[in-house]
């Protein structure tokens, strides 16, 4: 299960790129949503896990961006800020989490993306 992260804090990412190491899992971390799409120009990820508040393209327009390119993709951003119910608009295979979170609560949210791609693949 290929996981890719996004994040432009440096200590954030690092941190988080960290949490999310488990057997099973290739964590690919980037700081842009650019470098982001470079990777996936490379290679294919699983699950995009990123945040929504990035310099130059925002981590909503790398979402609609990869999901136009491939629908059933699964992502999951990353704000602190609510959403409401502005996240359905992506579709079902988009998931939010609200900064700042608990490690057992991104660790939830992951295994139970991981689980739906196991499911479909």
């Amino acid at each position: 299960m290929t996981i890719l992260y996004v994040e432009d804090s440096d200590d954030l990412r690092d941190t988080i790129g960290m949490l999310l190491e488990a057997p099973g899992r290739d964590i690919v971390c980037c700081a842009t949503a650019e470098e982001a799409l470079t990777v996936l120009a490379e290679r294919e990820a699983d699950v995009v896990i990123t945040d929504v508040s990035l310099p130059g393209m925002s981590g909503t327009d790398l979402a609609r961006k990869l999901l136009a390119d491939k629908p059933d993709r699964r992502v999951v951003l990353c704000s602190g800020y609510e959403f409401g119910d502005a996240v359905s608009q992506f579709g079902p295979n988009v998931k939010s989490l609200l900064k700042p979170f608990e490690p057992e609560e991104m660790e939830a949210l992951v295994n139970a993306v991981c689980d739906q791609v196991r499911a479909v693949a």
